[in-house]
């Protein structure tokens, strides 16, 4: 009979261990896997830089200690760094629950002969639901009308002309990006009854949604009462928004964005709420994160801002964990990982 294999669960307090182990077990046979623990401290203390990787939570000591005669990885934030690497050498596969695995040096692990793979669309419903909430939230006022009650008034002046919110329903809506985001946003806003106009050099029309329609950025930004970013982050996107797009954009017209914070000029976008050229805006990402606490989007009127809370759903990290169980089963069976972020690791092997 096969010993079992010793696999890590490096979960935090959002994919938990608990989800992973259960995953793993409901995508392979349970007696096939020896499971360890390592609990990091995600999300109450915040991720940053390991080493040379990004996004990572933990340390590197405690991986060692983790990961000693382990084969297989599943986490979401736990840094795989050229010393992690080094110091395992029994590791072959690290699957991370996440859209990109920022947490883990692709070559090193290539070198090492390590799979590295993560999860695409993990959170994709989350985000475009919070996507709405944040667009409605910022066209309707309701933190405004929230923070009044709350203070004790029942304003009135809040169904003044100039006071009341704008509707979603015969609004043109401008998405840059149509990936899986984009595009569950733009059919629910159809079904909402917008316009929807889509600018992404990358998408095929045959494949959007219907009810939109594909446009030029520069016509976006001039046609749309609300725009929404589901763009990645490239040195081709970086800043995409900045003072002379938000210029562009129709007085009175509303910015959302739960994509990335370097995509937009956010000093230009706090001066464009506080002249009053922009009706509103809803933000879930930063430049830099967290907030700073003096920073200008702060004090700017009329902005609703969350903390990078997009993909936190109770859903998104069941999902999360199921997509990286799969791929440990996968392996398990000897067959190819469905996304592996370092493919050159399976040629050498």
């Amino acid at each position: 009979m096969n010993q079992p294999i010793p696999v890590l669960a490096a979960g935090d307090d959002f994919v938990l261990n608990r989800l992973l182990i259960e995953a793993l077990h409901a995508a392979s046979d349970a007696s096939s896997w020896q499971p360890r623990e390592l609990e990091l401290p995600w999300p109450h203390t915040p991720f940053g830089r390991i080493a040379e990787v990004d996004e990572a939570s933990g340390s590197e000591e405690a991986m060692i200690d983790a990961l000693a005669g382990v084969r297989v990885c599943l986490t979401q934030m736990a840094p795989l760094t050229e010393r992690v690497l080094a110091a395992c050498p029994d590791l072959e596969l690290f699957a991370v629950s996440r859209g990109g695995p920022v947490n883990a040096n692709l070559a090193a692990a290539t070198a090492h002969g390590v799979r590295v793979t993560y999860a695409p669309g993990r959170n994709a419903e989350s985000t475009a639901e919070h996507t709405l909430a944040l667009m409605l939230a910022a066209m309707r006022r309701v933190p405004q009308a929230h923070d009044s009650m709350r203070a004790g008034r029942w304003d009135s002046r809040l169904f003044a002309y100039q006071a009341t919110g704008l509707e979603i329903a015969g609004s043109t809506v401008g998405l840059v990006g149509a990936g899986a985001i984009g595009g569950r946003v733009a059919r629910a806003l159809v079904a909402l009854g917008a316009e929807v106009l889509i600018a992404d050099p990358y998408a095929d029309p045959a494949t959007l949604p219907d009810g939109t329609r594909l446009v030029a950025l520069p016509e976006l930004l001039a046609s749309s009462a609300v725009v929404s970013l589901h763009a990645r982050l490239t040195e081709e996107t970086r800043g995409l928004i900045g003072a002379a797009e938000l210029a562009a954009m129709p007085p009175g017209s509303v910015l959302v964005n739960c994509a990335r914070g370097g995509l937009v000029d956010y000093p230009a976008l706090a001066t464009a709420l506080r002249e009053g050229h922009l009706f509103a805006a809803g933000l879930d990402v930063y430049d830099n994160e967290p907030l700073a606490p003096d920073h200008p989007l702060r004090s700017a009127p009329n902005v609703v801002l969350t903390p990078h809370l997009a993909g936190a759903s109770r859903a998104t990290a069941r999902r999360a964990a199921t997509l990286v169980a799969a791929e440990a089963a996968r392996w398990l069976r000897g067959e190819p990982p469905r996304h592996c972020a370092n493919p050159a690791v399976l040629a050498a092997s």
